[in-house]
């Protein structure tokens, strides 16, 4: 990497060496104005208005153009002795914690190196020391004809540095936010956290300019003389009238798009329907008369239920709770024998006699 700035570090009484060099480069494609008749390029000549002629970079100065409009030249030699520090050197006045440094504020990064063999020893010593302390170096430096605001971090093995706005060059964001008054409700805040959830991370290496590729692929087939394909049509965006709608259909389609790795228990339940209920007593409707039907006695485990609660009438003498029921599906001998199919042979005739006796007891409705 070719340095842009050589100066030096101030850490205290402390001076290292360094060289600045840009740690970014850009990978945008560029343009030529062309006149669209003949191909020809369209260039720009540097002219003076006083003489109306062209002329060369070596005539060239700086100035200052005063509010009536008149010029001030500044040379080279009044911006080199202008009565500041930082002007090859970057002077180190604090060291903060690295979230206190505004986003907003950061500008251009560099690789600061070390310049020479005497710089290793103290360029080391800046760099371990931010390393321990976790915080990054606030510094002064000048560059390009302006005095700048610099943060110095540790990458890797290297210091690096962010220029840095001036904290009155960051507007404020007065009339940016929405009017007061809007509410979000809790669903819209758990589904707003269900999709990031299922966006979850990504490795920023994975990331690429697609803009710049699908570019240069244009630029290659017209350079081949075909015809560059022809890309889709995006999907004109719907109007979003309904907000949870719109938040749950985002969910949905982020959880597909990562093949429904993290669909989530809900989705991915399995669904079974519950065994039916046999018919029961409930189904039956009632008779008239205050009578209780007996349609339903046919089934084996109520009829010896009911055999149960009549031989512990017999025996007690007394009528077993709940037995009106068995009684009464008991008082008619036909009834009886449907009711106990097979059972119906092991009635004797005192038993039907206790049913008789129990009959007239009604179960309350």
């Amino acid at each position: 990497m070719r340095s842009i700035w050589n100066g030096a570090i101030s850490f205290g009484l402390v001076s290292i060496p360094i060289k600045l060099m840009n740690a970014t480069e850009s990978h945008s494609v560029s343009f030529r104005q062309i006149h669209m008749e003949d191909g020809g390029r369209i260039r720009y000549r540097k002219v003076c208005e006083l003489e109306d002629r062209e002329v060369t970079q070596d005539e060239i100065g700086k100035a200052y153009e005063d509010a009536d409009g008149s010029m001030i030249p500044i040379t080279d030699d009044d911006l080199t002795q202008l009565p500041i520090p930082t002007a090859r050197t970057i002077e180190i006045v604090a060291f903060v914690p690295e979230e206190r440094i505004d986003p907003l504020q950061m500008g251009s990064a560099y690789y600061l190196a070390a310049s020479g063999a005497p710089a290793a020893k103290p360029y080391t010593l800046l760099r371990e020391a931010l390393k321990r302390s976790n915080r990054v170096a606030i510094a002064k430096f000048a560059l390009r004809g302006r005095e700048r605001l610099g943060m110095l971090r540790v990458v890797g093995d290297a210091i690096a540095m962010h220029g840095l706005l001036w904290p009155d060059e960051v507007r404020a964001p007065e009339g940016v936010a929405p009017d007061a008054g809007v509410t979000v409700r809790d669903q819209e805040l758990d589904l707003a956290d269900a999709l990031m959830d299922t966006l979850g991370e990504i490795d920023l290496d994975d990331l690429h300019d697609e803009y710049r590729e699908a570019l240069e692929e244009v630029i290659a087939a017209k350079a081949a003389g075909e015809t560059p394909r022809e890309s889709p049509e995006p999907a004109a965006p719907g109007k979003v009238l309904d907000l949870m709608a719109a938040l749950e259909g985002s969910v949905r389609a982020a959880r597909e798009s990562r093949g429904g790795e993290r669909a989530g228990a809900a989705e991915g339940a399995e669904v079974r329907s519950l065994p039916r209920r046999a018919a029961s007593a409930r189904r039956t409707p009632k008779e008239t008369g205050g009578k209780k039907s007996t349609s339903t006695a046919a089934k084996k485990p109520a009829a010896k239920k009911a055999e149960a609660k009549k031989s512990t009438a017999s025996a007690t003498g007394k009528p077993a709770a709940k037995s009106g029921r068995a009684a009464k599906k008991t008082a008619d001998p036909g009834t009886a024998k449907k009711a106990t199919g097979k059972g119906a042979t092991t009635r004797n005739t005192a038993s039907k006699g206790t049913a008789k006796k129990t009959a007239p007891r009604k179960r309350s409705a």
